[in-house]
């Protein structure tokens, strides 16, 4: 029997949709539904539905953002998108992140009816047994690493792009890697995996590059004081920046600052 979950701000609709719909016809039952974004991503990560209605424009979430974490974390969750949002762009992304259907509000019964089936059609398909080879020890062990599939790559690059700006914008502050994968609708496990796939570099070594890369900015203000410009970049401890700045840019920042100065210098002169 496959699981459904609904996620919806206006509980009229998720009453409705609960109630009024067949759910046995499709081998369906009803698990939880949640009230706004947040909720559902915890129900959805405690109940793991093989299908999720959820609207796109409610409190506490980012609709394009959460519909990526879901199709990259799992990507066989059928994902129908109820809402009134209208426009026509935010659609098209949607469908490109992987929704199977976007319906627009007030949805006739026939095309919700038309989404479950397609739907539960696509998860029939997924789950017809096929036989594999395990290799002897490697019983319950997780795949090392799977490759990306048509799927999911849409949105792990969208979830990537959006992780990457998020910690541009906030490497000054006391910035986790649970924090962002808050942002990106994911659990920070599969944002660690998805960054290191696709950068090639650790969460720590993302956020240092993002300070370093404004320090040196900051290092041209001949005003700032080193320990000035570490506190403003998210450094509390002067060594560590010291530290940190080194191994990234091959030097210290005093010799940094010296050198740009003295380019500076130089570049006036001629």
């Amino acid at each position: 029997m496959y699981k459904v979950a609904i996620i919806d701000d206006e509980p009229l609709i998720v009453e409705g949709l609960s109630k009024t719909m067949a759910w046995e016809k499709w081998n369906c039952q009803v698990i939880g539904t949640a009230g706004d974004g947040r909720e559902g991503m915890e129900l959805i990560r405690e109940k793991r539905p093989d299908i999720v209605i959820t609207d796109i424009c409610m409190p506490k979430m980012d609709g394009l953002r959460m519909i990526a974490g879901l199709k990259s974390e799992f990507p066989d969750m059928q994902l129908i998108i109820l809402t009134g949002y209208r426009e026509f762009e935010y659609a098209r992304q949607a469908i490109e992140l992987g929704v199977s259907r976007f319906l627009l509000k007030p949805s006739k019964m026939n095309e919700l009816e038309e989404a479950v089936d397609t739907a539960t059609r696509r998860l029939d398909q997924m789950h017809v047994p096929v036989m594999t080879f395990v290799p002897q020890g490697e019983s319950g062990k997780a795949p090392a690493g799977q490759p990306e599939t048509e799927e999911n790559s849409e949105a792990n690059s969208f979830i990537v792009s959006n992780a990457l700006e998020y910690i541009r914008s906030n490497s000054k502050e006391k910035l986790r890697l649970s924090d962002v994968a808050d942002q990106v609708y994911v659990s920070q496990w599969h944002l660690s995996k998805l960054l290191n796939k696709h950068t090639g570099k650790t969460f720590s070594d993302i956020l240092n590059g993002a300070r370093m890369d404004r320090s040196k900015e900051l290092l041209k203000d001949p005003s700032l004081r080193i320990c000035d410009v570490a506190e403003q970049v998210g450094f509390q401890d002067l060594a560590h920046f010291s530290r940190v700045f080194k191994k990234m840019e091959g030097m210290s920042a005093g010799e940094y600052r010296n050198t740009y100065w003295g380019a500076e210098q130089n570049g006036g002169k001629e």
